[in-house]
């Protein structure tokens, strides 16, 4: 992977995961393109599109009083493939909601693709479960 590609993936990875940590929601919903798919262990079914996902988020908000208090990446491997690029980390999301705070322990694939402006945008998510280390 070239330098260039290595610091335009990462870039974009790290600007959606300070954007989640963050709570700029705006920010981190639109880290993603419009069509892009999610699979969480938390939910029974695929989500088809940013704005499903968005809408779940509000749900979660609502009904639970959702909010991320923060959260760290780590153990991170970024793989090119063309105009494809594939992060895999560990995260641990420090959450609240209605119950008190809970820290999450999960690993995480996030699929980008570059445009034609060498912007990468990431396009899928995938969020599973993991032991606390």
């Amino acid at each position: 992977m070239s330098t260039t590609t290595a610091q335009g993936v990462r870039g974009a990875a790290d600007a959606l995961v300070a954007a989640f940590a963050e709570g700029r929601l705006d920010d981190y919903f639109g880290s993603f393109a419009p069509d892009a798919t999610f699979v969480f262990h938390t939910t029974p079914r695929r989500l088809g599109s940013t704005e499903e996902y968005r809408a779940l988020w509000q749900q979660w908000v609502e009904q639970d009083g959702f909010r991320v208090l923060g959260c760290i990446s780590s153990a991170r491997l970024i793989q090119q493939f063309g105009d494809t690029a594939v992060l895999s980390h560990d995260v641990e999301t420090r959450v609240v909601t209605h119950a008190g705070e809970e820290t999450l322990h999960e690993r995480e694939t996030i699929v980008f693709s570059r445009d034609g402006d060498d912007r990468w945008t990431a396009v899928h998510e995938h969020l599973s479960a993991r032991t606390a280390a």
